[in-house]
């Protein structure tokens, strides 16, 4: 990137809700969308200021990220449901080990 992404007011799109969120960041280096072509990896979020790759999730497995601070919170709750979303992947796995 050749500026980076820094402040709160970073617009990213959840692109399976389609819903926006405005976003703490603070990186300079983003994934090549192109680089993910031959991988398990599908992009999840969008930064709408540039098109860049902010968040990832594996097809298989229960593994996913994002490039912003969602603990960050600059709106009220605006990025609970990845929190809830991690909880829940870890209560499926734990039940699937306790048999």
């Amino acid at each position: 990137m050749k500026f980076g992404h820094r402040g709160g007011n970073q617009p990213v799109q959840d692109l399976q809700s389609k819903k926006v969120t405005i976003t703490s960041q603070n990186h300079g280096y983003a994934i090549a969308e192109e680089s993910l072509e031959q991988t398990p990896l599908h992009v999840t979020h969008r930064n709408l200021n540039d098109q860049s790759v902010e968040g990832v999730k594996h097809r298989d497995l229960p593994v996913f990220s994002v490039q912003y601070h969602p603990e960050a919170g600059p709106g009220p709750s605006e990025s609970l449901y990845l929190f809830e979303e991690f909880a829940q992947l870890m209560q499926e796995r734990r039940a699937q080990h306790a048999t």
